[in-house]
């Protein structure tokens, strides 16, 4: 990664200059970047020594990193993030705090403890998810929802509940949906029937699968609109996507939550609920039990 002689000022125009470089970055330098982009509100209120310890990567790296980018040290470019913390998610760190202490005191390892681990944890996420969210994305979604013909669904491993969720819902709203589903070997094959007037929407995360990557480039390269859930602003789908929702996954020791995701595909589909049934007050999902 080459020198930057004037390192950008503020927070948006480092993410960009982070994209622009991305794929000619070392593979070291990729997953600092992957970590800064997924994970702002930390990378502002944590130091270098424990963000470095949450990323796999010695702190000094992180400081050649910002180098790289022009500033003197890694100090001056966590500003950026300090400064975007204070505007887009006041309070952040102090939730933080109430998270670490909430946890760091737990004793119980009972099943139930587990649970209550599981839950303080998915609120957090939730809570951030609330917190950096754009509203202009989700109304942009919803258009992208509310006009397509046909909503064609991909997503497998671990994004594979998120995309049931969606087939779900999207058929009770009587909108015309497709599962690319990767059982026989056809998801591939369906993909090339989806036309410009429809829509994919496309879930994935690290470690994105191949063949959800490689569908949605392929339907991009035909101007189909794609509506991407991802877990960063770096994902494979990021440049492919109209509507990018880059929701970061919080590790834990066994797995990691699709709280966060679930919900944002539920905020979804109750959006183009009270777009189709011209309520917004109360729009419902219709269920198969219903009489």
């Amino acid at each position: 990664m080459s020198e930057t002689p004037e390192p950008p000022r503020d927070y948006e125009e480092l993410i960009r200059l982070i994209h622009s470089r991305y794929d000619t970055m070392s593979k070291g330098y990729q997953t600092i970047a992957l970590y800064l982009t997924q994970n702002p509100n930390d990378v502002a209120v944590r130091s270098i020594n424990a963000i470095a310890e949450r990323c796999g990567v010695h702190a000094s790296n992180f400081v050649r990193f910002a180098q790289a980018l022009g500033y003197s040290g890694f100090k001056d470019l966590q500003t950026l993030f300090q400064k975007r913390l204070s505007t887009a998610a006041p309070g952040f760190e102090a939730r933080v705090k109430a998270l670490e202490d909430e946890l760091g005191t737990r004793e119980d390892r009972s099943e139930f403890g587990f649970l209550r681990d599981l839950v303080v944890r998915d609120v957090a996420s939730l809570e951030g998810l609330l917190a950096d969210l754009s509203p202009d994305q989700l109304t942009q979604a919803a258009d992208l929802l509310e006009k397509a013909d046909v909503i064609y669904l991909i997503g497998q491993l671990r994004s594979a509940p998120v995309v049931d969720l969606l087939r779900y819902t999207l058929t009770m709203l009587g909108k015309r949906c497709v599962l690319l589903d990767p059982s026989g070997g056809l998801a591939t094959h369906m993909a090339r029937t989806i036309r410009a007037k429809d829509l994919l929407v496309a879930v994935s995360f690290r470690f994105y699968a191949t063949e959800v990557v490689n569908i949605v480039e392929q339907v991009a390269a035909r101007r189909v609109p794609i509506l991407a859930i991802s877990d960063s602003t770096l994902s494979p789908l990021a440049k492919s996507a109209e509507v990018l929702f880059a929701v970061p996954e919080h590790e834990y020791t066994f797995s990691r939550s699709l709280a966060a995701p679930m919900c944002l595909a539920q905020a979804l589909t109750v959006a183009l609920a009270a777009r189709l049934q011209n309520d917004a007050e109360h729009p419902r999902i219709p269920t198969v039990t219903a009489s």
